[in-house]
């Protein structure tokens, strides 16, 4: 499974740790993705979402159903 945003595209990023002693070994910076329930169109899917996108609004969460009101 990618580790990307499924809004704004962003990724893993690239860099080094670096010692005391300035040794250099790679390492990856990962986006904080979340899997949450998207309204898109009407339709409910699930997407990784990072939580820069679902803080900022630009995703639309679902309205909860009601089964109570639903009966009815």
């Amino acid at each position: 499974m990618s580790k990307v945003c499924d809004i704004c595209k962003k990724g893993p990023v690239t860099g080094c740790n670096v010692s005391h002693a300035n040794n250099h070994t790679r390492r990856r910076w990962l986006p904080n993705l979340q899997t949450v329930r998207v309204s898109i169109n009407g339709r409910t899917r699930r997407m990784r979402v990072c939580t820069r996108c679902l803080r900022s609004g630009r995703v639309q969460k679902p309205m909860l159903r009601n089964k109570a009101a639903e009966a009815e």
